[in-house]
This record gives structure tokens, sequence and C-alpha cells, in this order.
């Protein structure tokens, strides 16, 4: 099919003038000099260096949207019609760097400062002050012993969820009735989860496990006062709450398998565990990976369950990272340590994830 006289699909080389081209570069550069400018100038006014009489940093963001649109309008006028072309993606990259960019800056500024809400003297630069406090926090670095204990769950969860789907997708009675009930769950809030089980069902008074409990004839069925317990049952309810999850992306991936290929596995003799081992586990190899590398994120998120449940207790033995930096924030109105705490954690999410996706895609990868 011709596409000659189609003008939507031609893009016309421009004939741009020098003076264009030097002065679309005048306006992005100058754009640029007026952001760098306000930006110098209210970091002076924060760290008390000057005065300028700014109450807030809308002047940094009117400067940045100046410098924004002076860069749309400065591609269009070096490149002409290719120029065009980017502003289908350069403000939607402008406004991201506007919504992530400049809150992490913002966030590392708080980090190396002294700011607790309960203080008259406001946020204070302290240098590395909170990274010396980190260091010799022995709560902090329990919450992250506890992260490894959440997250080598994941293993039991991963093998709860692979078993459920293998019966879901087996020709058994109410399968569909089953595959609804087994994703209620998942359909609950956290935070509901953790009333309804763990301050209700759990409760050590009058919750109905615990009577029950008593009735067989544990005398003190207290189930979060003992740290290993505590931390047991964290990992309950938050597996509860999440094995649907693992166990609908299996399922899916088992229903994609073909059945030519399962028929042909019993044809060669592959039945039962040996046809799972040999045949469908390394089908399901690149979906089951997907599966647990989604659930440790949500697993490094776990904080709901914790703080309406323990608080961390007894002792920080339930505690994750993310309720630990919430408590400092709330309770202690530590905002300048608690963010620090929060970068700190940032940082240690993006190298085991970048390290844990690598060997996922060797794992994955087709052998030659």
């Amino acid at each position: 099919m011709s596409t000659e006289g189609d003008l939507l699909h031609v893009v016309t080389s421009d004939n741009i003038s020098p003076s264009r081209i030097a002065f679309g570069r005048a306006v992005i550069w100058g754009a640029a000099l007026l952001l760098a400018v306000v930006a110098v100038l209210q970091t002076l006014q924060e760290t008390g260096n000057v005065d300028l009489g700014f109450t807030n940093w809308r002047p940094t963001l009117y400067a940045y949207l100046t410098w924004a649109v002076a860069l749309c309008w400065g591609q269009v006028l070096i490149r002409g019609e290719k120029g065009k072309r980017t502003l289908f993606v350069l403000p939607a990259v402008l406004f991201v760097v506007s919504l992530v960019v400049f809150p992490l800056i913002f966030g590392l500024i708080i980090a190396f400062s002294d700011w607790n809400l309960s203080s008259p003297d406001g946020r204070q630069f302290n240098g590395v002050d909170n990274i010396v406090q980190m260091w010799s926090d022995p709560f902090y670095w329990n919450a992250l012993k506890n992260m490894v204990w959440y997250c080598l769950a994941i293993i039991v969860e991963y093998a709860i969820a692979f078993g459920l789907a293998l019966m879901l997708n087996a020709q058994i009675r109410a399968r569909k009735f089953f595959r609804v009930a087994f994703l209620l769950p998942l359909m609950l809030s956290p935070v509901a989860v953790s009333w309804m089980v763990g301050k209700s069902m759990l409760e050590l008074r009058f919750g109905p496990l615990a009577r029950l409990a008593r009735a067989l004839g544990w005398d003190d069925p207290s189930f979060f006062e003992n740290p290993v317990m505590a931390r047991l049952m964290i990992m309950l309810m938050d597996a509860w709450t999440f094995i649907p999850f693992m166990m609908i992306m299996i399922l899916a991936g088992l229903q994609a398998i073909p059945r030519e290929v399962q028929e042909a596995a019993k044809v060669d003799g592959a039945n039962g565990w040996r046809g799972f081992w040999e045949v469908t586990f390394p089908l399901m190899l690149p979906v089951s990976i997907t599966a647990i590398l989604i659930r440790i994120i949500f697993k490094l998120k776990l904080a709901d369950i914790i703080i309406n449940v323990t608080s961390g207790g007894p002792g920080g033995a339930t505690d994750s990272v993310t309720s630990f930096i919430f408590r400092e924030y709330r309770d202690r109105s530590n905002v300048g340590y608690g963010t620090l705490l929060a970068m700190v954690y940032l940082v240690i999410i993006v190298i085991v994830m970048t390290i844990l996706m690598k060997i996922a895609d060797r794992w994955t990868r087709p052998q030659t």
C-alpha cells in the first residue's frame, strides 16, 4: 500500500535557520539559569545564610514550570517537526521528574537534619549524626533481621500457593466455587484482616481461638506475648492475605501450558511426581519467579498488620522496617531520623531487588 500523499505519516524536514536555533537554545538555557538561581537562593535561605522572605518552595516550583515550558518550546524551535514529536513524551518525563526526583532531593535534605516536630527549634542541619544514630540503633537492625525472616516465609507461601493452584487446575467438583473462595482473603484489606483475626479472633480474653485453646488445655493462650509466637502469627496473617495472589498467578501459568505437552509427557512415562518435576515445574519457572519477586516487593512493605496488632512488640520482635519507621514519625515525631531510615531502606531494596532480578534472569534465560 502506497503512503504517497498521506501527510499524516510523513515527517518533513524543516529548513531551520541558525538564528532560530540560537533563539531556541537561548530560551532553554535562560530558563535553566533562572531555575538554578532561584533554587540556589532558596537553598541559601533554608541554611540561614540569606533572608529573602520566601515562606515556601513555590518560587522554585514556578521556576521549574517555566523551564519545563521553555524546554518544550525550545525543542520545537531547534528541531522543528522532530521537536514536535518529542512533545508527546517530554511533558510526561518532566512530570515524573517533578513527582520523583524533587521529593527525593527534599527527602535527602531532611535525612541529614535534626527535625523533631515536638521541638521549638524546627529543622536544623546535623550532618551525619543521623547515620551514627542509625548505626548504633539495635531496634532498626532488629527490624532488618525480622525482614529476612518475613521474606524467607515466602518459600512456604509459594509451596502452598503452588499446591492450591494445582488442585484448582485439576478436574475437581465445585472448582469454580473454590477458586472464588480461595480468592476472598485477597479481596480484604490487610487492616481488616488484622482487626478481624489479630484483634478479634486471637484476642486473649474473649477471642474464639483463645477460648478454643483454653478448652483444649492451653492455660494461657497468649498469641502475641512470646516473641517467636508473635512473629509466627504475623507471618500467618500476612500469608493468609497474599497466598491467593501467588495462587492466581500460578494458576494462570498452569492453564497456559498446552495439553499436548502434558499428554506427550504421560505417553513417555512421566506421570505423577516425575511429570510435575520434569515437565510442569520447569515450564512454570518464569511465572513462579515473577510471582515470588512481586511477593517480595509486597513483603518489603509489610507494616499495616504489625502496626494494628502488635505495634512491633513484644520488644520489637515483630517489627518490620516500615512499621519501625512509622513509629519514629508517629510516636517520636522524629522526622529527620525517620527519613534517613527510609532512605537507607530504599537503597537496600534497590540493591536486593536488582540482584534478585539478575539471578532470576539467569534462571529463566533459555539454555542453548
